[in-house]
């Protein structure tokens, strides 16, 4: 455990209310600071736009964290959690959500289990997929929990297929209904996913979830959008909701490439006979090698 004096990242109290920061201490016991709380990001709403992301490896969180990112969300294996761990202490200062797997809990009790897991390696909050049951019981045990409404993947066969969701009134209501039943369960906020923009705006003013859009457009509270996106990690086509503000995917191509002609140089050097030159070798000392043959022709 950190002392009372600093943070889990070293920052004395002066400092870190310096910086905006927060002292907190994590459900798992230990000190830390943060830029948010659950308080303070539900304070927010209704006056920003908070921005979100989902990094996949600690180099990205900690780059998050430099530019200044609001919230994250880290995808957490409770029979690995070495990774979701990485990420936290790459970016000790900023609120995470854990996201837990779907079908890691199938009841109240593991709910509650998972949820103490994701919090006692740093996690600020979890993000879930689960039924309003399930969310009451991780709610009721004092874990701050997001929900998923909307296109939910994992669900999508009840909606249709991976296909925005909210386009008849009917299914606007239901979403409507789904995150109202979510509030009542005691969740702090909800991802909510592909639905229409103008849905989502009337949807955010009546309920005090932090409602936080991804491929919502830009009435959720929060803006939500994967590091893989953000970077352009991959090669297109792209989500329709997401934008790509670089191109480390060509960069990446370019380096293999140039892995590759690495690799060809260094075979047609060994093929002509240019490595190894005489500055990559050691020379024997004069002596060495008629000292060396004479004692090995006395061996026979």
């Amino acid at each position: 455990m950190a002392s009372h004096a600093t943070g889990d990242g070293g920052i004395p109290p002066r400092d870190a209310a310096k910086r905006g920061l927060t002292r907190i201490m994590t459900l798992g016991g230990a000190y830390g600071t943060r830029n948010y709380t659950v308080k303070g990001l539900r304070d927010q709403k209704g006056k920003r736009v908070l921005c979100e992301t989902l990094p996949f490896s600690p180099d990205e969180a900690a780059a998050a964290e430099e530019a200044g990112i609001d919230t994250m969300k880290v995808r957490f294996d409770p029979k690995s959690p070495e990774s979701a761990a990485a990420v936290r202490q790459a970016a000790r200062n900023t609120f995470m959500a854990f996201s837990v797997p779907l079908l890691a809990a199938a009841t109240a009790d593991e709910a509650v289990r998972l949820g103490y897991d994701a919090m006692a390696i740093g996690a600020d909050a979890i993000m879930c997929q689960w039924s309003p049951r399930l969310i009451e019981a991780a709610a009721e045990a004092g874990i701050p929990v997001q929900a998923h409404a909307g296109l939910v993947p994992r669900r999508s066969t009840w909606t249709g297929g991976l296909r925005a969701v909210g386009k008849t009134v009917d299914e606007a209501v239901w979403v409507y209904d789904q995150i109202k039943t979510f509030e009542n369960a005691g969740a702090y906020a909800v991802e909510v996913e592909v639905i229409p923009e103008d849905l989502l705006i009337e949807i955010s003013k009546r309920t005090s979830l932090m409602t936080s859009s991804i491929g919502g457009g830009s009435g959720g509270d929060i803006q939500f959008l994967f590091a893989e996106d953000i970077l352009g990690n991959n090669a297109p086509p792209y989500p329709r909701h997401s934008k790509q503000y670089r191109d480390i995917y060509a960069m990446q191509q370019a380096i293999q490439k140039e892995r590759v002609g690495g690799f060809k140089d260094y075979i047609a050097d060994v093929q002509s006979g240019g490595f190894p030159a005489k500055g990559h070798v050691i020379k024997a000392p004069e002596g060495l090698m008629d000292g060396f043959l004479a004692e090995v022709e006395k061996k026979g």
